[in-house]
């Protein structure tokens, strides 16, 4: 398995260990049995979001997670492309699911890569099985990778 992974943090809202991150989503990808991969993840705020969205999918205000894949056909096998995440929205929906923005963040990013290899949230079927291969992954890398040391004492 090879590949590259890079993360951008384009927000002040929360402090990002980037190197943290890293190591875990690369545990992600070899949990995921990928064959190679080259994933950006871009952390943005809120407003920059919804300025993304508008822009390129026609919808008004922020979301959670955008996935834009840089392939024009999911291949299972490899991940390739950009994942932006709203730290503000991860803050908002940690909330609201009684869980930690850390947490949060880490299952944008999951919910990403599993856009990048061809799952798709646009049925309930879909969507249920989704969920789950999210779910499964979420709770190895967590295991592994606390979700609190994404947190960190200086932006990166």
């Amino acid at each position: 398995m090879t590949g590259e992974l890079h993360c951008t943090n384009r927000q002040r809202g929360k402090r990002i260990n980037a190197r943290y991150f890293r190591r875990a989503l690369l545990f992600v990808l070899g949990e995921m049995k990928l064959e190679g991969w080259g994933v950006h993840f871009i952390f943005v705020s809120a407003k920059k979001m919804a300025e993304i969205n508008m822009q390129f999918l026609g919808h008004e205000g922020s979301t959670d997670v955008i996935t834009f894949p840089l392939l024009e056909k999911t291949d299972p096998k490899r991940a390739t492309g950009e994942i932006f995440i709203s730290v503000e929205d991860a803050v908002k929906n940690a909330g609201f699911f009684d869980t930690s923005w850390q947490e949060e963040v880490f299952r944008y990013a999951i919910h990403g890569l599993l856009h990048l290899v061809g799952f798709d949230d646009l049925t309930t079927s879909e969507r249920r099985l989704m969920k789950r291969e999210e779910g499964v992954l979420l709770r190895k890398m967590c295991r592994t990778f606390p979700p609190a040391g994404i947190e960190s004492d200086h932006y990166g």
